[in-house]
């Protein structure tokens, strides 16, 4: 028979979210918050934000406004908190000396032999004394009942030598004192589990629900580290993923609607939530598939609001042109070719880079097909200065002044001049883009090309 108490009541379901502040909002953290705050909509309960920033030594206190903006960017918005459990110090020492009193933990000095005494000494540790022959049943809404043999653990410390409460014990204690009735988390804390209930047992509170959310893996199956993977949300918003589409893949790491339909509003994720069917098995990050629902929520902006969101990304230190050279203007009449071709909107700059710098810079691979093996790309490039110089500056007629040098010469001409003109051999349609860049300018890059091409020709 499972030992599992029941949750806490009287307040319907109460769920949290405890990040540490030792450094920045991890994909898994964020996962982790998401399910929980989805798990809180979809039961009309309540989602707490708690600081586990008892760990002086690590903590990086600036970094928790950051936590905090990440997660509001995400559209997590919480109904208590933030609870800050280094200011409950009080209240965890109050447990310690109980326990200490009742002989269910013991004092240790720095050599780690034990001490008597119920109250806290300067310098001393504290040490839970495991109870043996105890079979521990954590009911758990993801993987079931999960046994632990109290025998395989070890007294562990619930107090620190300097005087703070570990994340055992404070978590034990402020989920108690919170109501939290489940407690949603990563995989890789699940065999912390059997020490927090065991905690939870002796201060006579009832146990959380427990669901331990699956592992996220890299291609490798490896689980993801922040050494080899990109992990931070902060890198994926700065790199212009959008965040409806952020929370809407994470929300798919471990779990899936039942209809199968992926790409869909928050509200109807949460419609959808059921907290018995995320899975066990590890949830791969898939950059590509990532990368799909970002573009395919970009090509969801109204033309406005995709203006809006990749300003931020053409005015970054990054873009290749100087901030006076930008033409908002420009950018914005370009824009509903820009936004479907965009996987990111940090992406967006390299589909209009060529309109706002001075000069274009090649890339070599487009150069070589586009122009150098192209058949007459001289002719072609020089028949069309020669039209461009005294051509009525419009979109169609820029166009046909191309097409008709191509058909006089019996070549294809559009992919030397827009190679010659945008330094690459796709992209956004040149034609209306190239009233706004002036007569000027393109035939200057029409005939950089010719020399580049000419400088070559006579090196080679």
């Amino acid at each position: 028979m499972s030992d599992q108490a029941t949750p806490a009541d009287g307040g319907g379901v109460r769920v949290r979210f405890a990040p540490s502040p030792t450094g920045f909002l991890h994909v898994g953290s964020a996962r982790t918050a998401l399910f929980n705050w989805i798990f809180a909509r979809a039961t009309g309960g309540t989602f707490v934000l708690r600081i586990e920033d008892t760990d002086g030594d690590r903590n990086r206190p600036e970094l928790i406004e950051v936590i905090f903006g990440e997660l509001e960017w995400l559209g997590l918005d919480w109904d208590e908190g933030p609870f800050f459990q280094s200011e409950r110090r009080d209240r965890h020492r109050e447990v310690v000396e109980e326990l200490l009193t009742s002989e269910r933990a013991y004092m240790v000095d720095a050599d780690n032999n034990a001490v008597g005494g119920s109250t806290i000494a300067d310098g001393a540790a504290v040490r839970y004394r495991m109870p043996a022959g105890k079979n521990i049943v954590v009911n758990d809404a993801v993987r079931g009942d999960v046994e632990f043999s109290s025998d395989e653990l070890e007294d562990f410390v619930i107090w620190r030598s300097n005087g703070s409460p570990t994340f055992l014990l404070a978590n034990a204690v402020d989920d108690a004192d919170m109501g939290i009735t489940h407690a949603i988390r990563g995989e890789d804390l699940l065999s912390t589990t059997p020490k927090v209930v065991l905690l939870l047992d002796e201060i006579g509170a009832p146990r959380p629900v427990y669901g331990h959310l699956p592992l996220l893996v890299n291609e490798q199956r490896k689980k993801l580290s922040k050494r080899r993977d990109d992990v931070s949300i902060a890198d994926y918003r700065s790199r212009g993923y959008v965040p409806e589409a952020m929370a809407n893949y994470l929300a798919l790491l471990g779990w899936g609607p039942r209809d199968d339909v992926e790409i869909r509003p928050m509200s109807e994720i949460i419609d959808h939530f059921d907290l018995a069917d995320v899975n066990k098995a590890a949830a791969f990050f898939d950059i590509k598939k990532l990368d799909h629902f970002n573009s395919t929520y970009i090509q969801q902006l109204s033309a406005d609001d995709f203006v809006d969101a990749s300003a931020p990304f053409l005015a970054d230190d990054l873009v290749p042109w100087n901030p006076e050279q930008f033409d908002a203007d420009a950018f914005a009449a370009a824009a509903s070719e820009v936004q479907p071709r965009a996987k990111t909107l940090d992406d967006v700059a390299n589909w209009v880079d060529w309109l706002f710098v001075d000069e274009v810079t090649f890339d070599e691979k487009s150069w070589k097909k586009g122009i150098v093996k192209a058949k007459k790309a001289p002719e072609v490039l020089a028949g069309v200065v020669a039209a461009f110089e005294s051509c009525d500056w419009e979109a169609d007629t820029l166009e046909a002044a191309v097409r008709q040098v191509g058909d006089d010469l019996e070549v294809r001409s559009a992919v030397p001049v827009r190679v010659a003109i945008t330094g690459k051999s796709g992209g956004i349609p040149l034609w209306d883009p190239l009233v706004r860049l002036g007569r000027e300018r393109t035939l200057a890059r029409l005939r950089a090309a010719i020399d580049r091409l000419s400088a070559a020709g006579d090196s080679a």
